[in-house]
């Protein structure tokens, strides 16, 4: 299938921004323009060279959660997100927080320390497949955005939905902050 919009850019006649559908290896991804609130996270920072992520994760993320089962009341029901902060140089380490998302703000225990995503205007995708294909919704922002004439901030995230015994039914939602 090939891209299919709307209309040019993404805007309607009467100026208000659409939804572009991007068709990526026959799967469309659809793109939108949210405004999303900060939540708040238990992370750990590591810096990942650029493809690294699959293999810095875990350990980190392990770490996280040996902290929350020791913290009575902190988790929620929430998710693990990954926050990325974008280098200004390609292909430079990219800084990761891999986190879980917790009710409140808390002491700094060893690497695991209170942060959280960012607020503010956003373009979301929904991942709805295995991991190894998620860049396919990285790619449908990108296309979004040059579309839209909208730039990242430098930050984005991946929210992170307890995976399904089928990989193509795990949904993951992405979402890139905006300028």
């Amino acid at each position: 299938m090939s891209m299919h919009r709307i209309a040019p850019h993404g805007l309607r006649g009467d100026g208000t921004r659409t939804t572009i559908l991007v068709y990526d290896r026959g799967m469309p991804v659809s793109v939108n323009l949210r405004t999303v609130e900060p939540r708040k996270l238990a992370a750990v920072r590591r810096e990942v060279a650029p493809g690294a992520v699959g293999s810095a994760w875990g350990p980190a993320l392990d770490k996280v959660w040996e902290f929350i089962r020791s913290q009575p009341g902190l988790r929620t029901d929430g998710h693990n997100i990954f926050v990325y902060h974008h280098p200004a140089e390609p292909g430079a380490p990219i800084l990761c927080d891999f986190g879980v998302e917790v009710r409140s703000t808390f002491e700094t225990a060893g690497e695991v320390y209170a942060t959280e995503t960012p607020g503010g205007a956003a373009a979301v995708a929904v991942h709805r497949g295995p991991y190894d294909r998620m860049n396919e919704a990285h790619d449908a922002i990108s296309k979004w955005m040059a579309a839209n004439q909208r730039e990242s901030a430098g930050r984005s995230w991946e929210i992170y939905v307890d995976p399904t015994p089928d990989p193509a039914n795990t949904e993951t939602t992405v979402v890139y902050l905006l300028q």
